[in-house]
């Protein structure tokens, strides 16, 4: 990270930190925790909707159904969940911006979140077109899935680690 970078987020971080949210979040005992709790709800129904739909598109569990079917049905929870994870994420780092937004971990989130988005994306949007889009193409939809699947757990992992590193 270079020396202008660095200033920069520091003086974001002190910015947020000065603001009467930043403020409120810090001396509000039950905000923190509340937003948590909001933030791993939210993580377990992207998570298992996300895992019904790669578990289809790679065969191994619901090939009664379409994968059409299945993406209808669990995807709006997908991005449903999404915002709910921005709002509680963004109360999480207003409260504490400086361990969170410095950390390489948190960098390391984001980039992983708008990597598994785009995959998620790839996945279920074709089938919006044509729901026998991934019929054909077994061995990328394999590929696809494991790469969505490898994403979201490594977000998941991220996101733990920031509060011990």
């Amino acid at each position: 990270m270079d020396a202008a970078f660095k200033q920069w987020l520091d003086s974001v971080c002190w910015w947020i930190d000065a603001t009467p949210f930043s403020q409120a979040i810090q001396d509000a005992s039950w905000i923190t925790p509340a937003a948590q709790t909001v933030h791993i709800l939210a993580i377990a129904a992207l998570m298992a909707s996300m895992l019904m739909i790669n578990l289809r598109l790679t065969g191994l569990l619901g090939c009664d159904q379409p994968l059409a079917q299945v993406s209808a049905r669990f995807s709006p929870a997908i991005w449903w969940a999404l915002p709910v994870l921005l709002v509680s994420g963004a109360i999480l780092v207003t409260g504490e911006p400086a361990r969170v937004l410095k950390s390489n971990l948190f960098q390391i989130k984001m980039l992983l979140l708008i990597s598994a988005i785009l995959v998620t994306m790839l996945s279920t949007e074709p089938l919006k077109e044509d729901p026998t889009y991934w019929d054909d193409r077994t061995g990328i939809g394999l590929l696809v899935a494991l790469l969505s699947v490898s994403l979201w757990v490594g977000i998941i992992f991220a996101g733990r680690w920031i509060a011990y590193f």
